[in-house]
């Protein structure tokens, strides 16, 4: 099945951003050919402007702090798994603890002067060709494993940050219990909440059907809505039933 995923506030879109944007980079990042590294790069430069706001370490520090507070309250639950719990709550206190004292996140990595000016040549359309930047085409003929150790030294700095994400989203993912619902008459899936908070909707569709949810949700209501691509590209409501899988998720 095809999982798709919705934020209910800011906080969790823009860490659920972040990730999407660290598993391009580790995607791109392995890559032997200069025009992989080049999208790489393009990557990097896109998270280390996405992480230069304060409050997205202080948001990632404050869910690992909500998050060991909650495991701590299962010390006194009968049959629980103290092993397994301690070893839960010191993962969330390495992260935290890494995240806490890294500075500036990934500062060694903005202090290399000519990376910087490479990223500033980025902002140009067509900015890191030869003629404007004939060092970076020098670098891409670099040997294979010299541009590597480079990239991942350049890299190094922001694990951290996905370290928090990481383990921010894991547990958040984790939180859920899938159940199965059906879209009702014209289309449409709703369902009230009453007031509940939650943090994250998880939906997983059928692959054969293809078709992608258009999710909207507030704390009092959820609405999904399927729709497909007509052969022109263009998308269509699917008014039919749909049968999927739905989770609600909060910590």
């Amino acid at each position: 099945m095809i999982l798709y995923e919705y934020p209910f506030n800011e906080r969790i879109r823009s860490v659920m951003r972040l990730e999407y944007l660290f598993k391009r980079l580790f995607a791109f990042a392995g890559a032997s050919d200069p025009m992989q590294q080049h999208v790489a790069l393009s990557v990097l430069f896109e998270i280390m402007d996405s992480c230069d706001r304060a409050e997205v370490r202080t948001g990632i520090l404050q869910d690992i702090d909500k998050q060991k507070t909650n495991l701590e309250a299962y010390r006194h639950y009968p049959d629980v798994d103290i092993v397994a719990l301690n070893q839960a709550i010191g993962d969330l206190e390495r992260v935290s603890a890494a995240l806490s004292g890294t500075g500036r996140i990934g500062q060694s990595t903005r202090e290399n002067e000519w990376l910087m000016s490479l990223k500033n040549r980025f902002a140009i359309p067509g900015g890191t060709s030869q003629m404007d930047m004939p060092s970076y085409s020098a670098w891409q003929l670099f040997p294979e494993e010299e541009r590597k150790a480079s990239l991942l030294n350049w890299i190094r700095p922001f694990m951290p940050l996905y370290d928090g994400v990481a383990q921010v989203l894991k547990m958040l993912r984790e939180s859920g219990h899938s159940v199965d619902a059906t879209t009702q008459e014209g289309g449409v899936y709703q369902e009230m909440l009453g007031g509940k908070i939650y943090q994250l909707i998880r939906v997983w569709v059928p692959e054969h059907i293809r078709t992608y949810p258009e999710i909207s949700a507030n704390k009092y209501v959820i609405w999904i809505r399927f729709h497909q691509f007509s052969p022109e590209q263009k998308t269509e409501l699917v008014t039919r039933p749909i049968a999927f899988k739905i989770a609600l998720c909060n910590v």
